[in-house]
C-alpha cells in the first residue's frame, strides 16, 4: 500500500498544497471518480449527455480539492460529496431553460438523504445556494416524485432505484431474475417515461 492510500484525505491535500504534489492529486481524483460517475448517473437517465456530466462532476471533485478547509469542521469526503452534486445541479439549471421544469430540480430525488450533513458542510460547499431556491428545489422534486410513482411501474421504480444506486445493467439482471435485456428494455422505458413528465 502506498502513502497516498495511508494518508488521509486531509494529508494529500496538504502534500498538493505545499508540495505541489501531483501524484496525490491524481490518487485523490481516482479514489473519488467513483462518486462522480454515482452522482452522474441520474443525470444522464434524464436525457444529459453522460460523458458531459461526468465532466461537470469532475469540475466540482477539483474544486473541492482547491477550495477545502479543514478548519470549518467538515470531512474532506463530505465536503467533496457536497461540491459534486452543486456542481451538477448547476449543470442541469444551465443546461435547462424551462425555469420551471421539475428536472432542473435534481436536488433531493435524485441524491441520499442528506439529514445528517452539518449546516457548516452545507455551506462551506455553495455560500451562495441561496435557501429559497433550496426550499423551491425540494417543493419541485416532491412533484417529480409524486409524477414517477404514477408514471412508472413497480418493477420500473425498482430498476431505476438500483440504477441509481450505482448498479450496472448485469447486477440488475442478477438481482431481480431478468435477462439483461429486459432491464435494457426498462432503462430505455424509464427515459421515456421521465421526458415524457418534462414536457407535461
Amino acid at each position: 500500500m502506498g502513502v497516498y492510500e495511508t494518508n488521509t484525505d486531509e494529508e494529500n491535500i496538504r502534500l498538493i498544497r505545499e508540495e505541489n504534489d501531483n501524484a496525490a492529486f491524481e490518487y485523490l481524483i481516482k479514489k473519488y471518480m467513483g462518486i462522480v460517475k454515482k452522482e452522474s448517473r441520474a443525470l444522464y437517465i434524464i436525457g444529459a449527455e453522460n460523458e458531459d456530466i461526468i465532466q461537470e462532476g469532475m469540475i466540482g471533485l477539483i474544486k473541492a480539492i482547491r477550495s477545502f478547509d479543514g478548519s470549518k469542521g467538515a470531512s474532506f469526503s463530505t465536503f467533496a460529496n457536497l461540491c459534486i452534486k452543486r456542481q451538477l445541479i448547476t449543470a442541469v439549471k444551465l443546461s435547462n431553460r424551462k425555469k420551471h421544469s421539475p428536472l432542473n430540480y435534481y436536488v433531493s430525488f435524485y441524491t441520499e438523504n442528506d439529514d445528517d450533513v452539518a449546516l457548516v458542510d452545507e455551506l462551506q460547499a455553495d455560500q451562495a445556494f441561496e435557501p429559497e431556491n433550496q426550499m423551491l428545489g425540494q417543493l419541485e422534486s416532491q412533484k417529480l416524485a409524486e409524477a414517477i410513482d404514477k408514471k412508472l411501474s413497480k418493477f420500473e421504480r425498482q430498476v431505476l432505484e438500483g440504477y441509481l444506486a450505482g448498479k450496472s445493467y448485469d447486477e440488475l439482471a442478477e438481482a431481480f431474475g431478468k435477462p439483461y435485456k429486459s432491464i435494457d428494455n426498462a432503462i430505455q422505458r424509464i427515459r421515456k417515461k421521465l421526458r415524457d413528465i418534462e414536457q407535461d
